[in-house]
């Protein structure tokens, strides 16, 4: 059985054989998807992590598919009623939808309509009126089965009882059923109207975010995701009332004949009718159902497939090192909370200020700002987009001109950072723990400080979906939704590495092997132990064995340690290997802390003599010579701005540069520095036609844009990229 699905996906893919038996083994026996795709690119072919985790998927369904169908076959052996053609069609059936489609008519159910009529002694009937010899009126064949024991006083109750076993019959007919599915995708519309909700709002006049839906019809094989999603939610708060036109006529012809084939003249009535009352009553509302289900469910997976490039471009936007920053989190009435922040991340002060209604002390405000400017040679402030954002801006912008003027060549900026998440952040469990003496105000200020300083630290303690980069995310299956962005959470972190001796136990949790309870007993053998010295060092962590330490240990990094190969991906297991590869290149291990090897990467001949393999040779050579590469260096900074442009200043024909802070399926939003992100709509992200938004661009990316419209009424700037510079 494996091997009919190895050789499946094999085939679905493309991948060879020998790639899926591969990865198979290696996830069997407890491997990683980041461990698998880093450390055994040799048995897989160097399959990446996105091919290793679809691959994974597609493994997991077509296993319980399997264990599905064993169950099937095995209940309807245990009735008695298995064949060898109905076991065959199980076993052939490629879809979980099929599986149930065969195994419908033996599932056990609820007492239907149609067994209370078999009970009552009806089938003789049912078969009567489908039988080509049936010469005597039906309502006379009928009266031999009137019995006020079965309580069936009459020929007409014994009439309509046998066209419940008809209907139940031709629901339960698997070809039927995927006949009428198919074309019903194919050919179906979806219709929305107004719900409850909808009519209060219409009445009203007022205005609604679902009234693009209010009469409102699409075939249902061209329905975009981000609609089938819109429409799904304006059901859920009645507003919108959803169906699917399916257009009966044609699939009541299609079942006619199917079934009135030598069906008599005299019968063909009430089987017509009983045809007509399985499909009203029985297929439709079923098949209708399975419909909605598989357009939300691809709606889903296209939105999470987006959400989840969005959270990892934002992951692994590059660390602003070697900077001071002060984070700015906007308020009204509480106050402004700053926090200053190291170039470490470590929290050197926090303040308080009233810049803002109601109390607009300006003045006080800039003086706290100067103090703080001046004391730890601040170089960036790092301001929340929430509530307030924008007076702080103006605020902000007038300081620093001020700031600039009155301390030549000093210079200070600001940017704007997307602060969602920051107050889930501060309230949590974890920011106590973390900063116990913190209130949540200065918690979340230091957070907006530190995403700038090292995004990927500071975002992995927020829940992925509290970090504003996605589409629907709260209507969508979450657990679903939860374990594919840990995937690109742990793809993300892996890829860059995490220093074992700063690394809070968030960050570390989200390394290959490591579980939460290990990142914690990790962290609490450090604080009792000290730094660790090498990577060996962590079999001593409680409960961290052999088969995590293989895992984990190529992705965490120690500087100064005892083994100059610590601070590296290289993986201990190819330690031998990158010293047998260093002594033949003429280097000692010391000289690639000191960056001194070179051209070791082009000496691809010494991977043969040396019995290494050729990708994990040319990873070696990568890590000796740039140890500890960060693939987040080849991101585009964040703008930094030392003034503030207004929703007013902007007019059509504007040139401007923005930084692309979200994409959805039907464009991207810039923030082009006026506090209200412009839409880029996918009709003017290019020249050329482009099927998605992320052909083109990814969040974290610099882009120039042109000023389309500007609504300020409504604070909605329409943006476009065409014949942009970009």
């Amino acid at each position: 059985m494996e091997e009919k699905i190895l050789n499946r996906i094999s085939l679905e893919t493309g991948i060879k054989l020998w790639q899926a038996e591969a990865v198979s083994k290696l996830i069997d026996s407890g491997c990683t998807i980041p461990f698998i795709a880093r450390y055994r690119k040799e048995a897989t072919g160097a399959m990446d992590d996105e091919a290793l985790r679809a691959f994974d998927e597609r493994l997991k369904y077509l296993r319980n598919l399997e264990d599905r169908k064993a169950t099937v076959i095995s209940s309807i052996e245990e009735q008695g009623k298995l064949t060898n053609e109905l076991r065959r069609k199980i076993e052939d059936a490629e879809t979980a939808a099929a599986v149930e489609d065969l195994y419908r008519p033996y599932k056990p159910k609820r007492k239907t309509r149609a067994d209370i009529a078999r009970e009552k002694g009806l089938q003789g009937l049912a078969d009567y009126l489908l039988s080509k010899d049936a010469a005597i009126d039906p309502i006379a064949e009928a009266e031999k089965y009137i019995s006020e024991e079965n309580e069936v006083p009459d020929s007409n109750t014994a009439i309509a009882l046998a066209q419940d076993i008809i209907a139940g019959d031709v629901s339960d007919n698997a070809d039927f059923r995927e006949w009428i599915r198919e074309r019903s995708h194919s050919k179906g519309m979806l219709i929305c109207s107004l719900g409850s909700e909808g009519r209060k709002i219409s009445e009203a006049g007022e205005r609604s975010v679902y009234e693009n839906y209010f009469e409102y019809s699409e075939a249902v094989s061209k329905l975009p995701g981000h609609r089938i999603l819109a429409i799904n939610r304006g059901e859920k708060e009645k507003v919108l009332s959803v169906g699917i036109d399916m257009s009966s006529d044609e699939i009541i012809e299609y079942l006619n004949n199917n079934i009135m084939c030598g069906v008599t003249d005299l019968c063909a009535p009430y089987v017509e009718a009983a045809i007509a009352d399985s499909y009203k009553r029985l297929i439709a509302p079923s098949i209708e159902t399975e419909i909605r289900g598989e357009l939300t469910e691809a709606a889903e997976e296209g939105a999470i497939k987006v959400f989840g490039s969005n959270l990892e471009q934002l992951l692994m936007q590059p660390p602003l090192a070697g900077k001071t920053v002060l984070g700015w989190d906007p308020a009204f009435r509480t106050g402004c909370k700053l926090a200053v922040c190291d170039p470490t991340g470590k929290i050197l002060a926090t303040e308080v200020i009233y810049p803002t209604a109601p109390q607009n002390k300006i003045a006080e405000a800039e003086k706290v700002l100067e103090a703080l400017c001046d004391r730890y040679n601040v170089d960036i402030i790092s301001v929340g987009n929430g509530t307030a954002s924008r007076e702080s801006e103006k605020v902000i912008a007038d300081f620093i001109r001020k700031y600039e003027k009155e301390r030549r060549g000093r210079r200070l900026q600001y940017v704007i950072v997307n602060e969602a998440g920051a107050s889930v952040y501060s309230a949590s469990k974890l920011a106590t723990e973390e900063y116990p003496d913190l209130n949540v105000g200065e918690r979340s200020s230091a957070s907006i400080a530190r995403r700038l300083q090292d995004p990927l630290s500071e975002l992995v303690k927020i829940d992925p979906k509290a970090i504003g980069v996605g589409q629907y995310q709260h209507d969508m299956n979450q657990k679903h939704l939860d374990e594919a962005l840990r995937g690109v959470v742990e793809k993300c972190v892996n890829a860059v590495g995490v220093d074992l001796n700063t690394a809070s136990p968030s960050l570390l949790g989200y390394v290959s092997g490591i579980s939460r309870q290990i990142a914690n007993n990790i962290v609490a053998y450090r604080d009792e132990n000290g730094r660790f010295n090498e990577r060996k060092e962590l079999l001593k962590v409680a409960k961290l064995g052999p088969k995590a330490f293989e895992q984990c240990a190529g992705f965490l990094r120690i500087s100064g340690g005892r083994e100059a190969l610590d601070a590296t991906a290289v993986h201990p297991e190819s330690y031998a290997a990158a010293k047998a590869i260093l002594k033949e290149c003429g280097f000692e291990v010391k000289d690639i802390i000191e960056g001194k090897v070179k051209g070791v990467a082009a000496k691809k001949n010494l991977a043969e003599r040396l019995g290494i393999g050729e990708y994990t040779f040319a990873d070696i050579a990568a890590e000796l010579e740039k140890p500890g590469r960060d693939p987040r260096d080849s991101a585009p900074a964040p703008v930094l701005r030392s003034d503030v442009l207004e929703l007013s200043d902007l007019k059509a024909d504007m040139e401007l540069k923005g930084t692309v802070r979200n994409i959805v399926d039907f464009g991207a939003f810039v923030d082009i520095g006026v506090h209200q992100d412009g839409l880029v709509h996918i009709s003017e992200m290019a020249d050329r036609y482009i099927r998605h938004p992320l052909d083109v661009v990814k969040v974290g990316d610099i882009v120039n844009v042109r000023v389309l419209s500007v609504d300020e009424k409504r604070g909605k700037i329409s943006l476009s990229m065409k014949s942009a510079a970009n």
